[in-house]
């Protein structure tokens, strides 16, 4: 578990496993953030890829300085428009998993969004999903941009996924793995 302004959230790192990751996969994180998931993902994928991805170049900065002084050389920085499809720079069909996490609250173009990950991703290839169940305490977004697990599973199936599993991704979180049909 990580604390933020004494609030415990979910790591990361148990989250991923939902995911069963190998050795040698390639992986995306789509609107990255802080990096979190992709650095968990990165130590699960020796000998494969994490492409950090994100429209914003000064977190991209920052996330390239910490990829180096954690040693992880399998990740790759990216800027990329998530929500326009071909706005991120992959080839189609080109990723095993692509990582969701925290960003349909905030997109304008939710369904674009869905159907840029499945562009990228491989035929059966996985999305982990993850996002805010609940405004918690001015620290999650307002209650008026949650997207429920029920809209967010809406938007991706609409899209050409279907539902692996859902599971609780922490306390003011849920997560559910996509898998492209």
């Amino acid at each position: 578990m990580y604390q933020s302004s004494g609030v415990h959230f979910a790591s990361p790192d148990n989250n991923i496993k939902h995911l069963n990751l190998e050795p040698q996969m390639i992986v995306a994180d789509l609107g990255v953030g802080s990096g979190a998931y992709a650095f968990a993902a990165a130590r699960q994928v020796p000998g494969g890829k994490v492409y950090a991805i994100d429209i914003q170049k000064d977190l991209l900065a920052k996330l390239k300085k910490e990829a180096i002084s954690q040693n992880l050389d399998n990740i790759e920085i990216l800027w990329g428009d998530i929500e326009n499809v071909g706005g991120v720079k992959l080839t189609d069909n080109s990723i095993d998993v692509a990582i969701v996490s925290n960003v349909l609250f905030q997109a304008t173009a939710k369904y674009q969004l869905a159907l840029e990950v499945k562009r990228i991703l491989k035929s059966t290839g996985r999305v982990l999903f993850v996002d805010w169940s609940e405004s918690f305490s001015g620290l999650g977004p307002q209650s008026s941009d949650i997207v429920t697990a029920e809209e967010a599973q809406k938007i991706f199936t609409e899209a050409g996924f279907s539902v692996g599993k859902s599971f609780s991704a922490g306390p003011h979180h849920y997560g559910i793995i996509f898998i492209k049909k």
